[in-house]
């Protein structure tokens, strides 16, 4: 098997990520248009999305990550809203979006057109959590957006395979429907709660960094198969997982979470790249497979669709955002008011991703008796233009919503002042804990010593203060951020130094290292790096 694609498609979806980083427009769009380019340029091999590996290999990888940086407290307190879009609407556009297409689309049949309604019902996690994390949405829009994107997938794979085998022949009553999705979901939470427990002891008690940070790069992939094995939700069980293992990560060592951090955020980085290149890549063989169709009709649908698609979620976010409120008087005294404008924002949220496409590509292409799926080609056409449409159009046009609207984002001097106040307490209580084990004689320590522990602690005291207060008028930094820049300065300067010794043979490679990571994990406690992902 050549392995040069696969390489060409991951080094080139990480360039054109890199670049994204240093332009306005988010790398999900600059990638998705990067892949429609491409797929047409002489020489670029076909990729064809494949649901056996998009969904088991792809799926987990991403999911996990997603949820295990989400708050497991934030979810809980926003569980309604997020279950009326990770659930309710994706059952409610399925049927929607089915019905009209059935009705837009001559001589398609109803259940293809369900199935249709299936496959474009979820919007994207990854996309979601891309496009968020780009715009500065408010905090609980953003929590809200994420949580329906963690669930979503496993409703709309539900729905698609009983809608399936309504358009297969198999015989599909409403009971059998309705019996096949409370077992995918009960018993993929199941799955999940069952698996948590063990394999947060798994990493709570294996001793080496190594160990434990290939165990975490299998999670996803053990929970998705656990679950798949009992036709149970794989996505629900990755859900489960990653949450409860995110939420209990303090648990595990530093040099774990060091590495898992570094680990994690590069196989998102990859992952996410790749998808995203290769849902442009589908252009021409979306193209090619549309037979009896033309052009011209094809595109009129596609318009249709996606035009209902647009329009079947504000129908559902706006009652589903204010009936509730409206009815039970518990849920306004419990959950904080809301405005138009966070309703407007989630709804025009809903850009669609490669799970949609995986899904359509799954469709069989004969159905029960040999006779050839009605209208499969039109369905994936449908489904790629529908995404990219709400990835191009919406995904370009939501941060220029969220300026116009004027959402207020997040409360940059509130976070850091109660973060501030937070390690002012932490300190008292470590400053405590310092005078008690002093106090001592077992613990016997040279006063230069014991005043260099609590000069730290008194530094990482007031650094979250000095954060608050007036910038260097020079440089514009903090004091804290200048404490960083020199010290970064003089252990450059030590770092050049064992270099130069060992260009000099008067020490070896081995003892070179040795003293390099002694200053990288200097340089680490001294200076933290800024995530702009």
């Amino acid at each position: 098997m050549d392995a040069l694609p696969l390489v060409a498609l991951v080094a080139a979806s990480a360039a054109v990520a890199g670049a994204a980083r240093r332009t306005p427009v988010p790398a999900p769009l600059l990638l998705v248009v990067a892949g429609l380019l491409a797929s047409y340029l002489p020489g670029v091999p076909t990729y064809t999305l494949d649901a056996h590996i998009v969904l088991p290999l792809l799926l987990p990888p991403l999911l996990y990550t997603a949820a295990v940086d989400s708050s497991y407290l934030d979810l809980r307190a926003n569980i309604r809203p997020i279950a009326l879009l990770s659930v309710g609407y994706v059952l409610f556009a399925t049927l929607a979006v089915g019905w009209l297409a059935y009705l837009l689309v001559p001589g398609l049949p109803l259940t293809a057109a369900l199935v249709l309604g299936a496959v474009i019902a979820p919007p994207d996690a990854v996309t979601a959590a891309a496009i968020a994390r780009r715009v500065g949405l408010p905090a609980r829009v953003t929590t809200i957006l994420q949580g329906e994107s963690l669930v979503n997938d496993a409703t709309a794979i539900t729905a698609f395979k009983v809608a399936l085998a309504a358009a297969v022949g198999e015989g599909v009553s409403w009971g059998a429907g309705i019996g096949e999705f409370l077992l995918a979901a009960v018993g993929g939470v199941g799955v999940g709660l069952l698996l948590m427990v063990p394999l947060h002891w798994l990493r709570t008690h294996l001793k080496e960094a190594l160990l434990q940070n290939t165990l975490s790069l299998l999670i996803p992939f053990v929970a998705y198969a656990a679950a798949e094995r009992v036709h149970a939700s794989g996505v629900l069980a990755v859900v489960v997982v990653a949450l409860y293992l995110g939420h209990r990560s303090w648990q595990v060592d530093f040099a774990t979470r060091l590495q898992e951090a570094a680990v994690w955020k590069m196989v998102a980085f990859v992952l996410e790249s790749a998808v995203f290149a290769l849902i442009g890549l589908q252009l021409s063989f979306v193209l090619k497979g549309l037979g009896t169709y033309g052009v011209g009709e094809a595109l009129w649908y596609a318009f249709a669709v996606f035009v209902a698609v647009v329009v079947v979620r504000f129908v559902w976010v706006y009652p589903a955002t204010y009936l509730p409120r409206w009815l039970f008087r518990r849920i306004r005294e419990r959950e904080p008011g809301t405005d138009w404008k966070a309703p407007l924002i989630v709804g025009w949220a809903g850009m669609r991703g490669v799970v949609s496409l995986a899904i359509a590509f799954s469709i069989p292409l004969t159905m029960e008796g040999g006779e050839a799926f009605p209208a499969r080609n039109l369905v994936l056409f449908l489904t790629f233009t529908t995404v990219i449409g709400t990835l191009v159009i919406q995904g370009l046009t939501l941060p220029l919503l969220v300026r116009v609207l004027k959402l207020p984002g997040r409360d940059l001097r509130a976070e850091t002042l109660a973060e501030a106040q937070a390690q002012s307490q932490a300190s008292t209580a470590a400053e405590a804990r310092l005078d008690e084990l002093l106090a001592d004689r077992s613990n016997c320590l040279p006063e230069p010593l014991a005043d260099r522990l609590r000069t730290v602690l008194e530094r990482r005291r007031n650094a979250v203060w000095e954060r608050l207060g007036a910038a260097n008028p020079v440089t514009g930094e903090s004091a804290d951020d200048t404490y960083r820049r020199l010290a970064r300065e003089m252990i450059e300067a030590e770092r050049e130094v064992f270099v130069r010794l060992r260009d000099e043979r008067r020490i070896d490679d081995e003892m070179m290292r040795t003293l390099l990571r002694r200053l990288d994990l200097e340089e680490a406690a001294a200076y933290r790096e800024t995530d702009d992902a």
